[in-house]
Formats: C-alpha cells, structure tokens, sequence
C-alpha cells in the first residue's frame, strides 16, 4: 500500500507553495529515507524563486511541482539493502550537493567539477542537473526524503536542528576557508561580512587561526555586532560612502589584505567587489562564493604581474561537512552567536516572504516539520 506525507509543493514560478498529500518515498539500494525535522530557509529563495530562470536559464530550477528546501535536517527512517556504516535513527544533515558519482571528478573528491553537479531542493548547474532531479526530486520542505547515503553528515548529540540546519553555508564557508592554506599569520578581508555566508566566513576563519579580518559591509550597526567576535582581530568598515581598498591598504602600510572572500548575492554591485578586489596584496589569493553575477572587468596584466590567485569556490563535499559537524561538537568552531528562526511547514509561504525579518547573518531561518 501507498504511504502518503505531506509536502510544500511549487506547482509554477510566481505562485505560492501548497501542502499537499503527496506519495513517500522508499529506500533502495545506496538509498536512504530521512525523517526531516526541520530546513533551512535560504533567504534568497524568493529570488531564486521568481527570478531565476529569467536570470540563468542554463541553470534549471526543478520541473515543477517540485518539492524545494535545501539544507534538511532529521533521522534515518529506513535504509536501502546496501547502505553501508548508516543505521535508522541517526541524526543527520542532509547534504543537497548531487553528482553522477562514477566520473573522475567524483571518484577524485571533488563532486563539484561533475557535469551533473545539482543543488537538489535549489537548482542546477547545467541541463544536466534534470537528471539528478528525477532521481531525487525531494528537497527539505516535506516530512521524508530520499537521499544518497554518500550525503549524510552525523550530527552530534550537543547540536540542536535548529542550529545544524545552518551547515549549508557554514560549510560553504569552511570551504573556501581551507582553499586560502594556512591562516596563521595572514588577514583576511571578508566582503559582505554581516550576510549569511559573511558571518559564517568570519566565524570559522576565526576558530581556525586567522591573525586579523578587514570585515566589510554597508550597515554599520551589524559591523559592530560582528566586531564582538574577536575585538582584537576583527576591524570593521562600512563601504557606503568610501573605497575598501583604501581603507585596507591605510592599516597594512599599503601592502593590501593576503587573503579576500567575496559572500555577495547575486544582485550586489561588481563595483564594490572589484574595489575590494584590488585591497588584496601582491600574489594574493580572492575566493568568490557568494554568487554576484555580471562581468567583471580586470586587468588581466596586473592579474599576471602581481600573481594573483582567482577561486571560484561552490558549496562544499559532503566530507567537508562532517569535519565541520566534527569541530562544532569539540568546541572549535563556536555558533552560540547564531540565532534560529523558525516557522511551521503549514505557514512555508509566510518564511519565504520574511527571511529578511532578523539580523543579517547572524539569524538563521528554518522550516520544522
């Protein structure tokens, strides 16, 4: 017999969410059904929403009615016949990255550069995600999912779901934060400081031994939160009306910042990304994560001459987030600072339209079910 549960469902772009009845998945083979007890709201979901496919459409949204929600949080329910080193009742975060899992890329560590790469619940990176989506078509916005084992992330036992749904862009965080090398000895500056990845950027950054953080945002009252970090090694500025360039290079003798991330949206300005940009050092390295889009003009000579380094760094391997579960559970990376915010799955439409309601990056937003 059938067995049902509910899910918020996207029927076309423009309209709102409906919870429906619809049809459980089950578990085989590498497989895994998760019982989800909460997702987190990414808060640039309207947008992606509305306007995504207007904006990218070599990048598809899932066919719809899709069920949305990318970082799901809950416990094994049931288990595929060769599911290895997982067990019902595990608590665990769902990791949304997907790949085919059989390429070089894959095989090599680094799902990301898989020509099916997928953000299920979210969207995809190329026609090749649709795929992916009829293999996996539940994000974290219904009350079972189903999942590649190689996803799961263990959550501790002294890490609530309202705080381990945020390990999306903590993750993505700690991703480019292990592309910079060795911290110690080195400034960052952190573009976009008091968003979402902005914060989860200066966090673990700090936990893992950077000397000093240029923190640059527009709202000065978030600035000042953040500063509280670390008042020792955190400098904050607001670049509304002046050059961060300039001001990095008047506390750094004029040399520049070793180390920049860029955590922008997608609409943000290239101005100010290309301004901070150039607020890095000789042989300097510059990691985008944040999704701003449009060209960017550079000089490719000063790029040459002063060796800089250009990252592009998406979200993070499913590895990478345990090791991130790991730490938080010893203390290493401390995220008391952050702040839930949750709404039931029956108000889904009322979380989409208010993620903007808390305190910048250091408010996380989550759907329980």
């Amino acid at each position: 017999m059938v067995e049902l549960m509910r899910a918020a469902r996207l029927h076309e772009v423009g309209a709102k969410m409906v919870i429906e009845n619809v049809e459980r998945p089950v578990a085989k083979g590498t497989d895994v059904v998760v019982a989800v007890k909460g997702c987190g709201m990414v808060p640039n979901l309207a947008n992606v929403l509305a306007n995504w496919e207007t904006w990218y459409p070599h990048m598809p949204l899932p066919p719809r009615p899709a069920i949305f929600g990318l970082d799901p949080v809950g416990v094994v329910h049931e288990i595929g016949r060769q599911v290895m080193n997982i067990k019902r009742g595990d608590r665990v975060y769902v990791n949304p990255g997907r790949s085919c899992g059989a390429c070089h890329a894959c095989n090599s560590g680094t799902p990301q550069k898989c020509e099916y790469w997928t953000l299920n619940g979210y969207f995809g990176y190329n026609p090749n995600s649709l795929e992916i989506f009829k293999r996996y078509p539940y994000g974290g916005f219904c009350e079972y999912m189903l999942a590649p084992q190689s996803a799961l992330v263990r959550i501790p036992d002294n890490l609530q779901f309202q705080q381990a749904a945020r390990l999306g862009y903590l993750g993505t965080s700690y991703a480019a934060i292990k592309k910079m090398g060795p911290l110690a000895g080195k400034s960052l500056i952190v573009h976009g400081a008091t968003g979402t990845l902005g914060v989860g950027v200066t966090l673990v950054a700090l936990a893992l031994g950077i000397s000093r953080i240029f923190a640059v945002a527009r709202g000065r009252p978030l600035l000042d939160r953040l500063r509280l970090l670390a008042p020792n090694r955190v400098e904050i500025f607001s670049n509304r009306d002046a050059s961060t360039k300039d001001w990095v290079k008047s506390l750094t003798g004029g040399r520049g910042a070793d180390l920049m991330v860029d955590t922008l949206g997608a609409v943000a300005s290239l101005d100010a990304f290309k301004d901070a940009m150039y607020g890095v050092r000789r042989g300097g390295r510059i990691i985008n994560i944040g999704g701003t889009a449009g060209e960017l003009p550079v000089d490719v000579k000063w790029w040459m001459d002063e060796q800089m380094e250009l990252v592009g760094s998406v979200w993070f391997t499913t590895a990478e987030g345990q090791e991130l579960a790991d730490m938080i559970q010893q203390g290493v990376v401390d995220i008391s600072s952050l702040q839930p915010k949750t709404w039931p799955l029956d108000e889904i439409n009322e979380a989409i339209s208010s993620v903007a309601s808390g305190d910048g990056g250091f408010t996380s937003y989550l759907v329980e079910i």
